[in-house]
């Protein structure tokens, strides 16, 4: 139905059977993506954003994983689908770029031929007219030499060819859906604004897009909406716009306020988020965030949920008071630079 999500995703969870027992990587995880959207995942190394996607596309199989809930795409549930049926949707209808270009291509085949192999696994087409679309997809991604460069070997790209060689794959068959996890992070700034805008003429195509980035001015130059997680939850989800000008849970503020500002008087410290990420087998019963939190309470013992205010779209799942939030963001960023005596004379 054209006014239903593209992708809709309820309840997600993932746990990993160890030897301590079941661990919970992704811990109820909801959010949906419609027909022509951006959506941008931040939060650090180990919050659940590339096994929630890798749930997603049922890239998790082995034994000792266990993923539930509910994921719709097209109306249709992806982690009911018959195995046949699940390797039509990936590639074709939804296709990702992997965090790891060193590892995502096979050494043994040519770079030109594992892309049209792509191509020909979802379209028929002839070898001759894959292997010259193939050709056009790596000019495409900043490849010089195209033609030449498409009969080379992984191991004869650099990681950042590579990087944009499996861009130029992911690309290849006009997916309604691309799920992006951190596809910038090995290219430099010039080649960052190349594969950018071939995601924003692929969204002006009609493709939705999934970008998993630790980069905020990557997500505040072409995300629609923004959703934050920590420890495999949702902490924040709202319009970039809402979450960048008026961010409400303390995880976010402290992700926008480590960001160096180019504008504006020069601190002398930057904001930092006390301790370390939680592990997956250390989340506390209630909020995820607080054991790092300056501002935790009482109530941060319970759980909170997503949940919005006002009937708005921006939503988060903090129990700080709402009208004094302002106030607060303030408060937790001056303890956030505040440097003991020890500290400021070791510092240069």
């Amino acid at each position: 139905m054209p006014d239903q999500p593209l992708l809709d995703v309820r309840d997600l969870r993932v746990s990993f059977r160890t030897r301590r027992g079941s661990v919970t990587v992704v811990d109820g995880l909801s959010f949906s993506v419609d027909p022509g959207e951006i959506l941008g995942v931040v939060g650090e190394s180990g919050s659940g954003k590339s096994v929630s996607m890798l749930a997603v596309l049922r890239l998790l199989t082995s034994p000792n994983v266990t993923v539930e809930g509910q994921v719709r795409f097209r109306g249709r549930d992806l982690l009911t689908l018959p195995d046949k049926e699940m390797r039509a949707v990936r590639g074709r209808e939804i296709a990702m770029v992997f965090q790891d270009p060193m590892t995502a291509l096979t050494p043994v085949y040519t770079v030109g031929w594992q892309i049209a192999e792509q191509i020909r696994a979802h379209e028929k087409v002839s070898r001759k007219e894959a292997h010259a679309r193939a050709v056009g997809l790596l000019s495409d991604v900043g490849i010089p030499d195209a033609a030449s460069r498409a009969n080379a070997y992984p191991h004869e790209f650099s990681g950042g060819m590579r990087q944009r060689a499996v861009i130029a794959m992911a690309l290849s068959c006009g997916p309604a859906l691309l799920i992006a996890d951190e596809p910038t992070t090995a290219l430099d700034v010039t080649v960052q604004a190349q594969i950018l805008d071939l995601m924003r003429e692929l969204n002006t195509e009609g493709s939705a897009v999934v970008l998993i980035t630790h980069d905020m001015g990557v997500i505040s130059q072409i995300a629609d909406r923004v959703l934050v997680m920590y420890g495999g939850r949702a902490a924040e989800e709202g319009p970039r716009r809402a979450v960048f000008h008026g961010p409400r849970h303390p995880y976010t503020w402290g992700l926008l306020d480590s960001v160096p500002r180019v504008g504006g008087p020069r601190l002398r410290r930057l904001p930092t988020i006390a301790g370390m990420p939680v592990a997956p087998g250390d989340l506390p019963e209630g909020c995820a965030f607080a054991p790092r939190c300056r501002l935790r309470h009482e109530r941060c013992e319970e759980r909170p949920e997503l949940r919005d205010f006002g009937g708005s779209a921006h939503r988060d799942a903090c129990w700080l008071p709402e009208d004094d939030r302002a106030a607060l963001r303030l408060t937790a960023r001056a303890a956030a630079t505040d440097v003991p005596d020890l500290e400021r004379e070791a510092t240069p």
